[in-house]
Order: C-alpha cells, then sequence, then structure tokens
C-alpha cells in the first residue's frame, strides 16, 4: 500500500471523521465525495500533514508522514488546492514550471529535458495559446488547468486535487479526467481527487473514497455506489408546497424533468394522475381516460384541458 491510513481520527479541535481505515495504491484513481463540512479539505491537510491527526498514523509508502520533512512530502504528493494563491506577474509557462523547483534551487536554469517537459504539458492541457499569459488573466477554468500543470510537472508519485473541475466546462473538465487516469496507469501514479460529482467516479475512477456521518467508507466504485442509493438516485427537490405530486414510472432523468416541470406550472393535487414513459412517450392516465404526449408542452396542454 503506497497511501495507508491506519485508525485516524480526522478534524480540528472536534472529530470529523473517526476510525479512518483505508488505502490506495500506485496506479489508483480515487474520488473523495462527501456533502460540504464533512471533513473532506481536513483530510486532504492531514495526508499532507498540514493539521496534525486527532489520533491514529498516516504512512506514505513504508514512512509515516509525521516523519517527513516539507521537502520530503513535497517530492511524494503534488497538490492543488481549489483556491490557490496567483503568483503576480507569473505566465503559464511559469506556474508550470515552478513544479520542477522542488529538485532545484530556484535560481537555477532548468534543464532542456525540463522544459521540454513543460512544454508537453502545456500542450496536453490545451493552454499552447495561453503560455506567456499573465495568469490574472486568465479565466477561472484556464488558471486551475495551469495549477493542475504545475502539479503535474513535479513528478511526484501522489497527486492530490481538491475539487480540480469546479470551474472547468464539459470538455476542459474531460481534458484533465483523462489525462489523469492516464497518468495514473502509464506512469503508475497514485491519483487522489475531491469533487461533489459521483459521475466522475463511474468514469475515471477505480476506488471511491465517501464520507458520510463521520464515516469514511473505501472501496471499489462500483461496490460503493450500489451500497449508498443517495449516491445515484436522482433527487426531486419539491419547492412547491401546493403541489402534490403524480405517480411516476419512468427512468430517473426522465422523472425528475417530469417532476421538475409539473410543480413549476400546477400548484394542486395531481395525486390521481399516472405518468408512465415508454420509449420516447409520456402516457398519461386519469381516472378512466389515457392519453398521449410526445413532449413535455403536450403534457402541460393536456393536464391544462383536464383541470
Amino acid at each position: 500500500m503506497h497511501l495507508q491510513i491506519k485508525q485516524a481520527h480526522i478534524g480540528y479541535n472536534t472529530t470529523l471523521i473517526s476510525n479512518v481505515n483505508a488505502n490506495l495504491n500506485l496506479g489508483d484513481v480515487c474520488l473523495l465525495i462527501g456533502n460540504n463540512g464533512v471533513g473532506k479539505t481536513t483530510l486532504i491537510k492531514s495526508i499532507l500533514h498540514q493539521l496534525p491527526l486527532i489520533k491514529g498514523e498516516i504512512f506514505i509508502g513504508d514512512k509515516n508522514i509525521k516523519s517527513l520533512s516539507v521537502k520530503e512530502i513535497a517530492e511524494n504528493i503534488a497538490v492543488v488546492f481549489s483556491k490557490s494563491v496567483i503568483p503576480q506577474n507569473y505566465t503559464v509557462e511559469d506556474l508550470i514550471s515552478l513544479g520542477k523547483y522542488i529538485y532545484y534551487p530556484f535560481y537555477f536554469e532548468l534543464r532542456k529535458e525540463d522544459r521540454e517537459e513543460v512544454s508537453h504539458i502545456i500542450d496536453e492541457l490545451d493552454l499552447n495559446q495561453y503560455r506567456y499569459t499573465l495568469l490574472k488573466n486568465l479565466s477561472d477554468g484556464n488558471l486551475q488547468k495551469a495549477f493542475i500543470g504545475r502539479a503535474l510537472t513535479q513528478n511526484s508519485p501522489i497527486i492530490i486535487l481538491d475539487e480540480p473541475t469546479t470551474h472547468l466546462d464539459e470538455k476542459n473538465k474531460l481534458i484533465i479526467l483523462k489525462t489523469l487516469r492516464r497518468l495514473a496507469k502509464e506512469q503508475n501514479k497514485l491519483i487522489f481527487f475531491s469533487s461533489h460529482d459521483w459521475r466522475l467516479a463511474k468514469e475515471f475512477a477505480d476506488k471511491i473514497w465517501y464520507v458520510k456521518n463521520t464515516h469514511l467508507y473505501s472501496g471499489i466504485v462500483e461496490d460503493i455506489l450500489l451500497e449508498h442509493e443517495e449516491l445515484v438516485n436522482v433527487s426531486l427537490f419539491q419547492v412547491n408546497e401546493n403541489f402534490v405530486p403524480p405517480i411516476i414510472s419512468a427512468p430517473a432523468l426522465q422523472k425528475e424533468m417530469l417532476f421538475s416541470l409539473l410543480q413549476k406550472n400546477f400548484q394542486k393535487d395531481l395525486s390521481s394522475f399516472n405518468f408512465d414513459y415508454q420509449g420516447h412517450l409520456w402516457v398519461i392516465s386519469h381516472r378512466n381516460s389515457r392519453y398521449q404526449c410526445e413532449s413535455f408542452e403536450e403534457i402541460i396542454n393536456s393536464i391544462s384541458n383536464i383541470y
């Protein structure tokens, strides 16, 4: 096990996550998920030894994190936080090059192979057109990609990212996640990242660490998702107190869309209705009548006519 947490209690003055026992290997991609305030960032800071454990131990390889110097931790772990200080007057190339300086005194010139690696990462992250752009002039998404590029050039066996895709559109989110997974598999790196979106795990992660009710659940993605229904069930938010929903038989996405549509448009009791999604057709049953609708617009018109 390359990263191992043993019987750890994690928090500040009080425990946020108790009795943590979890481990990851080189080559693993692990997603850390949980609601706001459950301790995800605190857990990351504990792994980095920026916060002491209330109880327990954390090991990198066979070394206790407490025994490692700041430089040794940096050599083992590259990290990207969701909120990072932006160096003034630095370009994208300057920031990504910074990852190399854990190996040299800062005043040294980078070697040719280092500069080539920086160029390769800039290209891989689709940042070529911004190579000489000042960081303060970047969009949030491209700035996040530049900080991730700096972590990649550090060449540490572990890369930890706190909410790395928060400011990214779908295209750039895919670029980042594909790059991280490829690094894990081709270069045998351990990739550990946090997110609110469990769907990312299904496509890109091998393992999940899920924090809920002060407990950390860890394991293979599919096992953890199936053990916790709240991770995969679509939430139906009822914001209309006068709305009484009908019976809806449909896949989760279509059910969510219909539920939202009905409560926005009808402040009444629809419990006598039954909606059944059949292919691309909605079949509506109401008392002894049946209606077929091909679109949500037709559904609104049909219900309006009934009432």
